[in-house]
């Protein structure tokens, strides 16, 4: 399986800044500055999930959600947006710099709500870093 990666296509960005929009919009005010820090991207997604703002069919909502927890990964680890391309298909992911570390944050949340699985979207964020972490310091040494 070959991964072709390049930066973030405008289609793609173009896609995720609509559904970052649609996120930022359940803030009441100051959309952009309640999303801006870390914490408010995870208040926010724990905020749609566990009030159960979506439905498990609603996939591009979903998958809004990913675009949100890729955006706090990337703030916290330093991670860039950019399009992988294989015989799948094209995607947005996240990509450490320098490095072969690829994250496909788009559908972590998607699948599990999909499935029926409950998501505690804080611990998923850490336990995710801390993975991530440790893959970077294994290839960086």
């Amino acid at each position: 399986m070959q991964q072709s990666i390049t930066a973030l296509t405008p289609e793609l960005a173009a896609h995720g800044e609509k559904q970052r929009d649609w996120i930022k919009g359940h803030f009441s005010e100051k959309a952009d500055e309640k999303y801006a820090p870390l914490e408010g991207k995870l208040r926010l997604l724990k905020a749609i999930i566990d009030n159960k703002w979506i439905e498990p069919h609603e996939t591009w909502k979903l998958q809004a959600l990913g675009i949100a927890l890729g955006d706090a990964f990337s703030q916290e680890l330093g991670l860039e947006w950019v399009t992988v391309s294989d015989e799948h298909g094209t995607d947005p992911a996240l990509r450490y710099s320098g490095t072969s570390i690829v994250v496909f944050p788009l559908t972590m949340i998607s699948k599990r709500i999909e499935n029926g699985e409950s998501v505690d979207v804080i611990r998923l964020f850490f336990e995710f870093c801390a993975v991530i972490r440790e893959r970077i310091d294994a290839e960086t040494g």
